[in-house]
């Protein structure tokens, strides 16, 4: 569940943005405060993963408020959510650290990209065990395409999940079973067996039964671009 505090000096604005966080999956909505003063109260009595942060709020501004913030509260992100177009706040904005700057009026759609962004890179750090230079460039790259690609894959399928399976595949040229994927991607053997066939169903992967000295035989999978 990823909670998530708004600090917004327009109560308006704040309701609209907690319904729009209302309408995300495994999303809640821990309080609002409406000046610094409450934003620091707010995130001291409630804990919370993300501050959704105005810059002019009434007794401080946000990008003054981003230290103490980050010194205080060091689990938590920020997106900062303003009408203020200065280069100026952006540059110190991503100096002190923030996860996204949105330019007010948000619509809907770019709000709701916004969170399902921060929640994918969220989700990638919590369930990778180690990384490799694959995960840091799906992290750093693969993310910002997430949302396009999410439209057009049936449910049950991720995209970055779907170019790390892709980018793994590559590196078995003899062909590889759901049981080396699962520990090359580092996921479970269900989750590596739905890729694998949604990728033979798109034509990506072909799948062949080959067949030991005992035991049963077992499903292989080769990359259809590679072959000659």
């Amino acid at each position: 569940m990823l909670r998530v505090a708004i600090a917004e000096d327009d109560f308006r604005i704040a309701d609209i943005q907690e319904k729009f966080l209302l309408k995300i999956e495994e999303t809640e909505v821990v309080g609002k405060a409406f000046n610094a003063e409450q934003t620091m109260e707010l995130l001291r009595e409630n804990e919370a993963d993300l501050l959704l942060l105005d810059i002019y709020l009434p007794d401080q501004t946000g990008i003054d408020l981003l230290p103490s913030l980050k010194q205080e509260f060091r689990d938590l992100d920020v997106i900062l959510i303003t009408a203020a177009r200065e280069k100026e706040l952006l540059e110190r904005a991503l100096k002190i650290g923030v996860e996204n700057y949105l330019i007010k009026p948000v619509s809907a759609e770019k709000f709701t990209e916004a969170i399902k962004k921060y929640k994918k890179k969220k989700e990638m750090l919590q369930s990778a065990e180690e990384i490799d230079q694959t995960f840091v460039e799906l992290f750093f790259q693969g993310i910002h395409e997430a949302s396009a690609a999410e439209k057009q894959l049936p449910s049950g399928i991720d995209p970055l999940t779907l170019e790390k399976i892709t980018k793994v595949m590559n590196q078995f040229h003899k062909g590889a079973s759901i049981e080396e994927v699962s520990e090359a991607m580092g996921a479970s053997r269900t989750t590596a067996r739905r890729y694998l066939e949604y990728l033979v169903s798109i034509q990506r992967l072909r799948a062949e039964l080959e067949y030991g000295i005992v035991g049963r035989p077992e499903r292989k999978y080769y990359l259809i671009a590679s072959e000659e």
